[in-house]
Order: C-alpha cells, then structure tokens, then sequence
C-alpha cells in the first residue's frame, strides 16, 4: 500500500485535484473495495484505450498529452478497462468503473476540457 501511496504523491497538483473530485462524486457504499489507485488505474486506462485509436498522442520530450476530437464508443471502451481491470487482477465492478468514467466527464465538462452534449 505504501507504493501506491508514494505513487499518488507524485501526482500534479490538477492531477491531485481531479483525483479529488473524481473519488468524492463516486458513492461511499460504490467506494467498498475501492481505492484512489484504481480510481487512477480507470483513468490511465482510458487514455491507453485513446491512445490505441489514435485519439491522443504524447510529445516525447515534454511527455505533454495532446487530444484528437473524435467518436468514442463508451461501450467499447468499457469493455476495454474490464478487460485491462482483470488482467491487472482488480476488483473492480462494471457500475465502479462507470461511476469512475462518468465523473471523469463531469470534471472535464467543468474545466472546460469537454462540451456538455
């Protein structure tokens, strides 16, 4: 568990607050078994799954992410994290890593990163 927690400080402070925000919209009885890692591990998944589809590309030197519009079949890409979550051998439920998936939209529709369809 330490790890995971040396992992977390090494977070951005925007990194950190979405995090934060992220883990706080998901329930308490949804968080049973949960931890902020997998929360992160939902989210680095996600952009794995972007990257695959060429809709985000990284900068080698700034290590910067850049998104590329473009469709995303949300039924797709969940199955993509299942997959991922139990090769990864996570406990992670279907509802857990929609409700994970649903407040990452929610905070970047917030920050302006996504437009409210």
């Amino acid at each position: 568990m330490q790890n995971n927690a040396f992992e977390l400080s090494l977070l951005e402070p925007e990194e950190k607050e979405m995090l934060s925000y992220i883990w706080n919209m998901i329930p308490a009885e949804d968080r049973q078994g949960m931890s902020e890692d997998d929360v992160l591990f939902v989210l680095d998944t996600m952009d794995d799954y972007l990257e695959e589809h060429g809709l985000i590309t990284y900068d080698e030197q700034t290590e910067e992410a850049t998104y590329s519009d473009g469709e995303v079949d949300e039924t797709e890409q969940m199955e993509y994290i299942m997959t991922a979550a139990k090769a990864a051998h996570r406990s992670l439920t279907g509802v857990q890593v929609q409700l994970i998936m649903d407040a990452e939209l929610q905070y970047g529709i917030e920050q302006g990163y996504y437009e409210d369809e």
